[in-house]
């Protein structure tokens, strides 16, 4: 680990990073810049819903199989018209934690969010991740529902009072609402807090906030997209997952490695430059292990072919060589130590997949 290369590179680079906190086993080892000021997080607030919805359903007071139109305001529903009502039927907490709706605008519009969102013409049958803020929206109304209080309060009592966050903000809907998918504004440190939280799998110190079930639920992939996953408003990231919000706010928990890394931002444009260097700097990932996962893709193929009975003269043979050379034993290692991405599929680095295959 080369912290101070990873801070080097964000100082050369003039790249906009407010501050920047890196963990090793739980414990704070590392950190350069702001850590203590407030900052927008963005989605990143989406993944306090997700634990305050953990909460909530460790007390049995939300069933996640069960339609929304259980636990939203009973005279929003029976307004609805029949087929709106129908179709958010067929609509549950589950399907709304994974974003797996197809049909919901990217946000909410307008005077009544709760009108707006309850009228989008939503697909139920469409099980595709549809990355919105409005499932969000909608469970954060639902959950106000339920505990027939201010879920902003809510937070701020179990989640915010127990990890000694103290300073915060936070919006809300024209109606009053929380809103759980931005405006909120923590600091770099805070956001650790959340972090170490969901690393301790719902422990903070000696406190117990929220179950080691729902973590587990909520931080495995529960959706799959083009990025390798997505739990209950927690993204995958290569063996463990992360919370993530534009401009690039960042916590990546790995607990294989024992590492966390929190960085706050303002980076608006869609290079990868910032995450490179921390991968780089902090996990120890160069070019050889980059070359790594170009190559165990390119395996994959023809594992896949072979499986499918659909190989090549050549395939058998080049699966031979690569199992019995050190290419196969140092791409096995990264997947060991929890390296390899999280959407890279490594079925051959399984070695009774590859005994079966070419015995």
């Amino acid at each position: 680990m080369n912290f101070s290369a990873f801070v080097n590179d964000i100082e050369n680079n003039k790249w906009n990073v407010f501050g920047t906190e890196v963990y090793l086993n739980g414990e704070l080892k590392h950190s350069h810049g702001d850590t203590t000021g407030l900052h927008d997080i963005y989605s990143a607030t989406k993944s306090i819903v997700s634990i305050a919805v953990g909460i909530i359903y460790d007390e049995g007071l939300i069933d996640l199989e069960r339609p929304v139109t259980d636990y939203l305001p009973k005279e929003k529903i029976d307004t609805l018209p029949e087929q709106q009502l129908n179709r958010f039927k067929n609509v549950s907490i589950r399907r709304l934690l994974t974003m797996s709706v197809a049909g919901f605008p990217f946000r909410p519009e307008g005077d009544d969010w709760l009108d707006y969102s309850l009228n989008c013409e939503i697909d139920p049958e469409d099980r595709g991740f549809n990355y919105s803020n409005i499932p969000v929206y909608i469970v954060g109304v639902a959950l106000t529902t339920i505990l027939k209080r201010d879920l902003g309060s809510f937070i701020e009592e179990r989640i915010f009072k127990p990890l000694n966050i103290i300073s915060y903000e936070y919006g809300r809907s024209p109606e009053g609402y929380f809103y759980g998918a931005s405006k909120m504004r923590l600091s770099v440190h805070d956001l650790s807090k959340i972090g170490l939280l969901l690393y301790n799998k719902g422990m903070y110190g000696n406190v117990r906030i929220v179950s080691e079930e729902y973590v587990d639920l909520a931080s495995s992939r529960q959706q799959m997209n083009r990025e390798g996953g997505y739990g209950f408003y927690i993204w995958k990231y290569r063996s463990g997952f992360s919370i993530n919000g534009k401009l690039k706010q960042k916590c990546y928990i790995l607990p294989k490695l024992g590492i966390m890394v929190t960085y706050l931002s303002h980076i608006e444009d869609d290079s990868h430059d910032l995450l490179d260097s921390m991968e780089k700097n902090i996990l120890g990932i160069g070019p050889e292990e980059h070359q790594a996962f170009k190559r165990i893709a390119e395996m994959e193929e023809i594992y896949d072919r072979v499986s499918s009975g659909n190989k090549d003269a050549d395939d058998l043979k080049t699966l031979e060589a690569y199992y019995t050379s050190n290419d196969w034993k140092f791409d096995h290692s990264l997947d060991e130590k929890g390296l390899l991405p999280a959407n890279l599929k490594c079925g051959v680095l399984s070695e009774d997949g590859i005994y079966n295959i070419l015995n």
